[in-house]
């Protein structure tokens, strides 16, 4: 009996019985055809995929611009302190409140959850590197091109996540009664992540918590006089823009309320050329090891690859000219070297690496803790 829709004909292949012959697919008819049409269309406007709904910025994304942009000179250091005047911003709302609860649920429904969940010495408890493979949406969200922009306006410079394995790192805690912060309490002591400097250029820290009865969780900053100065925390759907490389800072506990979740990505500039201070210190220690290293020499080998390739057709035109420009070779060189010395500096093999233990990395703060 013959299959409907397939009739048997034609010329054996190769290798084939005499007796069979390959068979042949009759073409669809034009009511198939747009029936898989209209299917097709169906399943790209469905704001659902077998592991969750899409992320649709024009209904996921709720930007409201920051109402001030502190800069680099407004807490006291130099504006060519860091990769870009901008120090950090006051929070703005970034994300819908339906989009930070689908984050959320990815969050609580990841599998396989000690695999991804760490401990470290300035922070009891984080969620690092599950996104690309249990949060699409939120991977998605973090990556998409209307997202990137946000951040780089606010940066100041255009940026990209650094790796994928710092999309939406989480940090959780349960706030303290608000009977403590009536008593009194020490800045330092009442951190959920202690004084630190970020690995990356910039960080964008994501609220995931109702923060309606919430008293404190700002971010606190270390000026460049060494004061310190603190910038509210943000609401639910809301976000800060820092650039952390270049900052001592910490998270200040908030009381009141069930939970304080937060969602930290880290950016880089996308520019090639533009200088890149990233370490490994505040990470090594609390990460899947295999992903960061091999993560972070992609984009490195890239970025370099980018560079080389502008400074051979430079070179060739050189050689086409009969000129040659010294310096520029000698700046191309330098900056090659330092590159590839900072990266060998923090590849470190995994017997030295603690695991959980961030060195300190601001003296200062903790001399405070001590008087």
């Amino acid at each position: 009996m013959a299959t409907e829709g397939i009739s048997i004909g034609g010329t054996p292949e190769r290798f084939y019985s005499n007796t069979i012959n390959t068979p042949v697919v009759k073409s669809s008819s034009k009511e198939t055809q747009e029936s898989l049409k209209r299917s097709f269309q169906k399943y790209l406007a469905s704001e659902q995929t077998s592991s969750g709904p899409l992320f649709i910025p024009s209904k996921h994304l709720a930007y409201d611009e920051p109402k001030h942009i502190h800069t680099m000179e407004d807490i006291g250091y130099s504006a060519a302190n860091g990769v870009s005047p901008m120090a950090v911003s006051e929070p703005f709302r970034l994300f819908s409140e339906e989009a930070v609860d689908v984050m959320r649920d990815e969050i609580f429904n990841v599998e396989a959850g000690d695999e991804y969940t760490y401990a470290s010495n300035i922070a009891p408890k984080q969620l690092r590197g599950y996104a690309p493979r249990h949060g699409k949406f939120t991977f998605n969200a973090w990556k998409h091109p209307e997202t990137l922009a946000i951040i780089s306006k606010i940066a100041g410079i255009e940026l990209v996540p650094v790796i994928d394995y710092e999309i939406a790192h989480i940090n959780l805690s349960v706030p303290g009664d608000k009977k403590e912060l009536a008593e009194g309490t020490n800045d330092d002591d009442d951190a959920i992540v202690g004084w630190h400097r970020d690995s990356y250029p910039f960080v964008c820290v994501l609220m995931m918590s109702d923060t309606t009865n919430m008293v404190g969780g700002e971010t606190a900053l270390k000026t460049g006089t060494g004061e310190i100065r603190k910038v509210r925390g943000p609401s639910k759907g809301c976000a800060v823009v820092l650039q952390g490389r270049y900052i001592d800072h910490q998270a200040l506990k908030a009381f009141g309320g069930q939970e304080r979740i937060t969602a930290v990505t880290s950016f880089r500039p996308k520019n090639p050329h533009v200088r890149d201070d990233t370490v490994l210190n505040t990470v090594r220690p609390i990460s899947n090891l295999p992903d960061l290293y091999n993560q972070v020499m992609e984009y490195q080998l890239e970025n370099a690859e980018a560079r080389i390739r502008g400074m051979l057709k430079d070179v060739r035109d050189s050689m086409k000219a009969g000129t040659t420009d010294v310096k520029a070779i000698k700046n191309f060189l330098d900056f090659e070297i330092k590159a590839l010395q900072a990266v060998d500096a923090e590849i470190v093999e995994e017997s030295k690496v603690v695991k959980g233990h961030l060195p300190p990395i601001c003296e200062s703060a903790k001399r405070r803790k001590s008087e």
